[in-house]
Formats: C-alpha cells, sequence, structure tokens
C-alpha cells in the first residue's frame, strides 16, 4: 500500500533549498510529496509538479498580471486565491493527504488562505517565522491548523533552520499516517464552555444530548476555541449549537486580543443552524495575564485566573455596551435562536455570595438584552444559575422541543 502523499507548498524561487531539504525528509521517512510553486517572479531549480502558472491560473488571472501589479500585496493575494483554490481541486481529487506550506509573513499570509479551503481532518502544517505571532487574527486560522517556528530561516539553510524543518516534515507526514477523519455517525452539537472552575452545564449536558444520539463536541471559549467553533459553524457542520459561553464577543467589542473575531456568535444563525444562546461570563473581559494591565483596565476589579489569563470585571456601561453587542450579532440568525438569562448568575464567580457577585450589573445587562434583542430571539428567564441543574432542564427542554417539532435536523 503507498505511503501518504504531502503536498509542500512555498515560493521555490526564494526558498529552493529549504523547501528540497523538506520534501526530501519527508521522503526519507516513506512518504511521496507533491510540490506547488507558489513564486512569482523567479523560477525553481526544478519545475515543481504544480508551476506558478498553474497557481495563477486558478486564482483567475496570471503570472504576468501579478507582476505588472507592480506590487508584492497584490500578487500575493493573486498567488494566494490560486494556492487555495488549486490545493482544494487536488484534495477532492485524492491527490495529498496533507498539506504542509513554508514562509515569512508573505507565504504565512498565503498559507492561511490554503488551510482555511481544506476541510477539517487534514493535516495542515505552517512552518513560519511568525508562527504563533500576534499577527495572525484569529478569524484567519482554521480549526485544525498546525503552525511550527521557523527558527533561524529567514534565508538559506543551517543547522539551526534543518531542526525545525526536519520535525515539521515528520510532524505533516505522522500526522498524514494518523489522523482519523471525522466520520460521524450521529448529528454533531457544537457547545462553547470554559473551564469547571467557572462554567460547569456541560458536565450535565454531554450524557443528556448523548444518550438522544447526538455527538457533543465543547469548544474552550479563550480566543482560538472559539475560532474553531464559529469556522466549524460557517461550515454548516453542526445540527444545533449550544452557545452558552459567548464572553469571547465581549472580549472583541472591548480590544482585547483574546479574541474569536468579529463575527463570533454570528456563523451558526448565518448558515441557519439552530441556536441555544446563554451569555456565560459576560461580565469579565480577558486579557493576557503576564502582561501590565493596561490603563484602561487599572481601576477595575480583576481575578487572576492564572500566569497566563486575567479576567476583567465590567462596569455597568461595558456591560450595556455587551449586550447590545449580542443583540446586533444575533439579529442575523435565519434559524430559530434561543436565548436563557439565569437571574443568579452566568458564571460561578457572579453567583449570589462569591466574590464578583453584581445582581445590579445583572440586572442592567439584562434590561439592555431586553430593549434591544430582535423580535425572532425568544428569550427564556432562568430562575437560577448558569450552573445549576434547573438551566440545563430549561435548556434540554426547548432542545427537545425543537427536535419534535423538526428545527433540530440530523447532520452527518
Amino acid at each position: 500500500m503507498p505511503d501518504k502523499s504531502i503536498l509542500v507548498i512555498g515560493t521555490y524561487d526564494t526558498k529552493d533549498a529549504e523547501l528540497s531539504y523538506m520534501a526530501e525528509a519527508i521522503r526519507r521517512q516513506g512518504g511521496t510529496v507533491v510540490t506547488m510553486d507558489v513564486s512569482v517572479l523567479g523560477d525553481p531549480s526544478q519545475p515543481a509538479d504544480y508551476s506558478k502558472h498553474q497557481v495563477a491560473t486558478a486564482g483567475g488571472s496570471s503570472i504576468e498580471t501579478a507582476i505588472a501589479s507592480g506590487d508584492e500585496n497584490s500578487a500575493m493575494q493573486i498567488m494566494a486565491k490560486g494556492a487555495a483554490t488549486l490545493t482544494a481541486q487536488l484534495h477532492d481529487q485524492g491527490r495529498f493527504e496533507g498539506v504542509i506550506i513554508l514562509g515569512g509573513t508573505m507565504g504565512t499570509d498565503l498559507a492561511l488562505d490554503v488551510c482555511a479551503a481544506l476541510p477539517l481532518g487534514v493535516p495542515k502544517y505552517i512552518v513560519s517565522t511568525v508562527a504563533f505571532s500576534p499577527l495572525i487574527p484569529a478569524e484567519r486560522l482554521a480549526a485544525d491548523t498546525q503552525m511550527i517556528l521557523w527558527a533561524g530561516g529567514l534565508y538559506g539553510l543551517n543547522s539551526v533552520c534543518k531542526a525545525s524543518l526536519s520535525q515539521a516534515a515528520g510532524a505533516v507526514l505522522g500526522a498524514a499516517r494518523a489522523v482519523q477523519l471525522p466520520e460521524r455517525e450521529a448529528p454533531l452539537i457544537g457547545m462553547t464552555s470554559l473551564g469547571k472552575s467557572a462554567l460547569r452545564y456541560m458536565v450535565d449536558l454531554k450524557p443528556a444530548l448523548e444518550e438522544r444520539g447526538f455527538e457533543v463536541a465543547v469548544f474552550h471559549a479563550t480566543g482560538m476555541g472559539g475560532r474553531a467553533f464559529e469556522n466549524l459553524a460557517a461550515q454548516g457542520a453542526f445540527a444545533c449549537v449550544f452557545d452558552f459561553c459567548t464572553q469571547e464577543l465581549g472580549n472583541h467589542i472591548h480590544g482585547s486580543n483574546i479574541s474569536a473575531g468579529a463575527d463570533r456568535l454570528t456563523n451558526a444563525g448565518k448558515k441557519g443552524t439552530p441556536q441555544l444562546v446563554a451569555p456565560g461570563c459576560y461580565d469579565l473581559v480577558d486579557i493576557v495575564g503576564w502582561q501590565p494591565v493596561p490603563e484602561k483596565w487599572a481601576q477595575h476589579l480583576r481575578h487572576d485566573h492564572n500566569r497566563l489569563l486575567t479576567s476583567i470585571v465590567l462596569n455597568h456601561e461595558e456591560r450595556r455596551a455587551v449586550a447590545r453587542a449580542h443583540a446586533r450579532q444575533l439579529e442575523t440568525a435565519t434559524a430559530p435562536v434561543a436565548l436563557f438569562l439565569p437571574e443568579d448568575g452566568l458564571g460561578e464567580w457572579d453567583r449570589r455570595g462569591a466574590d464578583l457577585c453584581d445582581p445590579e450589573g445583572l440586572q442592567v445587562f439584562y434590561d439592555t438584552l431586553e430593549q434591544t434583542c430582535p423580535d425572532h430571539v425568544a428569550q427564556h428567564r432562568v430562575k437560577g444559575h448558569i450552573n445549576d441543574a434547573v438551566f440545563t432542564r430549561n435548556a434540554l427542554a426547548v432542545f427537545d422541543d425543537w427536535c419534535a417539532k423538526g428545527v433540530v435536523k440530523p447532520v452527518v
């Protein structure tokens, strides 16, 4: 049986040695390689399996047009569109099982588009000089993108960058061999939450939904988790969502870089997926814990969750802004939305008697929601806390009613 084939993408005019080294490392481990050149000006030392001309044509343009633009950004956007289109076509044809893209900022920009064009489960590796960098916005990341820092690799081969490149070659080939592609036998529900110290409803909801014949994926709503959730929602992967931690929306509108993107709380609705929503931990904005607290938050109460993450407690006007943001995002929904509003708090730290409890702030938030929420959103007051059993019962009652009425349809 032939081994896995890896698509290797990069600018072969400037990074021929590095790309060839990585391709040879894949071959040494028993894999096969398909190459794609996304250069604009120069040519590789050996012809690539898919040339820069084929890439530009796939993007509805030509190398001549890219060169004539006289601008590297415009030229690489032509190549990015072509690379993403051609890569998706090649995957549909079964030409490769994993992809690895090499680059600096230009190559990484292109790589993000390529990865976004491929379905969940196809190994996607970006070897980048800006891996993990704040240059990369959350909304550009596919749900299962992997990044490897290309250390010492700006120009030419050396012992430092060979260590990165050889590991990357092993990683993508190993992933292609080991991956269990999603072959769902049950419709999938997407759920958002934080860890159990803050939100715990998933402990009871997950088994209850599985008993009803659904698969449940719980996403950690700390920026990247919400991004993965929105990415899959946009693909129509979910039969229904239990989006009970929307805190990333507050993070985004208040300027935190712990963001899932500007489209948080929109993609399920735009795709026509029914949504059960609760604004879990709405009163907090997360910031990077190891950085100095920004001046705008200096006088706010805060909760130091760990050395990585600090949560800022919002004042009443800031909570109103979060409520209005929820209303704006839910306005775009094209399928039923049930919005649950637990009266005793939306996170363990704001439960009655807890350190961050603010009943007046919660009421301000709910009043603003009720004033601004779209008419098509059904609001459900819950006499209890979001982590109480009564909340779980209310959510399941609405879900069961939707299932009985055919609102929730199997997506397998």
